[in-house]
């Protein structure tokens, strides 16, 4: 089983139009309404990849009770071991620009978690670990959840002997960083953000020595970059495509997720990761990929040993 936690779980609405002006009326063509947040995507994929994947985090008010009622009428395969509470469930706006292939996001904060709240999500999770061969964390902190909650939430996973990937930003991936998870996978912003260093290669290395074991960064269209104890790679994805980046991102992580617990080598893990980043701009929503785009992309990616020691 793989774990997944949204700490702030959205009801992800997404709107197509025709072509997204501001301060105008528009016209929606199309629109879709599914449980979403970070984790909640890449458990989409895993599960559509045939893993057991299991969602952690909150829900509540009107619009968790819809997020549970979708995820449990979708039949995927995810398993719903969201921790209720008292606030609402926030919402998330996706505007695609069918014109251009743009999109336009919208989030809302989340709810406010109280510390009883807190401390049930707590005793569930550690009680998950116990099944899991792989856990990853995922997404923005709501409200009342402390700033430290990954590096807690981290160094659970790693006494429980269950390797753990961290997907976040700010303060919450500079403290969960410390924690030394197993791999982090920021975009080059994140990783920016986090390290102070512009250029990708020197900002992976500082934040490796910050305590991530492994680093494997989102390059936008130019692929991904990974620094590992094992070595260096730059992953090419095989052509630029246009449409829905929303998720893309999600996507890889569920890549190197299931890699990772089947044992995969890093070349292996890093293909399959950008393979489904490419697929998934294929698809309409977040948290599915276009299966055919997939195995055709998972040919021609192009996985390179970097020549710098890491």
């Amino acid at each position: 089983m793989i774990l997944t936690v949204t700490l702030n779980a959205a009801l992800d609405i997404t709107y197509r139009v025709p072509r997204l002006r501001p301060a105008a009326t528009h016209r929606v063509t199309e629109v879709s309404e599914r449980p979403g947040g970070k984790g909640l995507n890449v458990a989409r994929v895993l599960a559509a990849l045939g893993h057991r994947a299991v969602v952690a985090g909150f829900a509540g008010g009107p619009t968790g009770r819809t997020l549970r009622e979708r995820l449990a009428a979708a039949g995927d395969g995810l398993v719903d071991a969201l921790t209720p509470v008292g606030g609402t469930t926030r919402r998330t706006v996706a505007v695609v620009d069918a014109a251009t292939g743009e999109t336009t996001q919208l989030n809302e904060v989340g709810p406010a978690i109280e510390p009883a709240e807190w401390a049930r999500f707590l005793d569930t999770y550690r009680h998950l670990l116990g099944e899991a061969t792989a856990v990853a964390l995922c997404g923005s902190l709501p409200p009342g959840v402390p700033v430290g909650a990954y590096a807690q939430l981290v160094r659970a996973a790693q006494g429980a002997g269950v390797p753990v990937l961290l997907d976040t930003s700010g303060e919450p991936l500079r403290r969960g960083v410390a924690a030394r998870p197993d791999v982090v996978k920021p975009n080059v912003e994140e990783l920016s953000g986090l390290t102070g260093f512009a250029e990708p290669v020197r900002a992976a290395r500082d934040a490796r020595r910050r305590g991530a074991r492994s680093v494997v960064a989102s390059l936008g269209a130019d692929g991904l970059l990974a620094v590992t104890a094992d070595g260096m790679w730059r992953v090419a994805p095989p052509a630029r495509l246009s449409g829905n980046p929303t998720g893309a991102g999600d996507s890889a992580v569920a890549g190197l997720l299931s890699a990772l617990a089947e044992g995969l080598a890093w070349p292996a893990r890093l293909a399959r990761a950008a393979a489904l980043s490419a697929a998934t701009v294929l698809a309409p929503v977040a948290g599915e990929f276009d299966r055919t785009a997939y195995e055709q992309a998972l040919a021609r990616v192009t996985v390179v040993p970097h020549p710098a020691p890491v």
